[in-house]
C-alpha cells in the first residue's frame, strides 16, 4: 500500500536560525497594506467617483514584496514549485541530491536578481529616476529587488546547509 502525505496537512517548520516568523509577520504587513489601499480605492471611487491611481505604485511594490517574502518562506519550509514526477522515482539519497541541487539553482537565480536588480537601483539612484505616478525616486521601489533576493539566499542556503547536514530539512 502507497502511503502519501495528505497535500492539505499541516507541516512542521524547520529549525531555522532566524525564525520564520520574521516572514509571517512581514508578508502579513504586507497583505494588510495592499487589501487597505485596495479598499480605500474602492470606497472612494464609489462615493465620490474618483480613483486613486496613485496607489497603484505602491500597490506593485508591495505584491513584489510578497512574492518575494513568500519565496523565502516557501524556500525555508521546503514548499517551493519543484516537478516531483522524476524525483519521486528516485531512491532518498537521489532525492536529497535532487533537492540540493535545485537549491543550489535557486541560489545562483536569486545572485543574480541580487546583482543585476542592485545594478538597476544603483542607475536609478545615480541618474535621479522618478516614477511615474508620485515621482517619488524609483530607487525606492527596485531596491526591494536585490534585498529580498538576498533573503531568499538566505534561507536557501540554509536549507542547503541543513540538507547537506543530513537533517530533514
Amino acid at each position: 500500500m502507497n502511503v502519501e502525505l495528505d497535500p492539505g496537512a499541516e507541516l512542521p517548520d524547520p529549525r531555522t536560525r532566524l525564525p520564520l516568523t520574521v516572514e509571517r509577520v512581514l508578508l502579513a504587513v504586507a497583505m494588510a497594506a495592499m487589501a487597505l489601499i485596495t479598499a480605500a480605492n474602492v470606497v472612494t471611487r464609489y462615493l465620490s467617483n474618483v480613483s486613486l491611481a496613485f496607489t497603484e505604485e505602491y500597490s506593485v511594490v508591495l505584491m513584489v514584496v510578497v512574492a518575494l517574502i513568500g519565496s523565502a518562506l516557501a524556500v525555508a519550509c521546503g514548499r517551493h514549485i519543484r516537478i516531483g514526477y522524476f524525483t519521486d522515482k528516485l531512491a532518498p539519497g537521489g532525492r536529497r541530491g535532487a533537492e540540493m541541487l535545485g537549491l543550489a539553482l535557486t541560489i545562483i537565480c536569486f545572485g543574480l536578481l541580487a546583482i543585476f536588480g542592485a545594478s538597476l537601483a544603483w542607475d536609478e539612484y545615480r541618474f535621479e529616476v522618478l516614477s511615474n505616478g508620485l515621482g517619488n525616486p524609483q530607487w525606492l521601489y527596485t531596491g526591494m529587488l536585490p534585498l529580498l533576493s538576498l533573503l531568499v539566499i538566505g534561507r536557501a542556503a540554509g536549507r542547503l546547509w541543513r540538507l547537506a547536514r543530513g537533517e530533514a530539512g
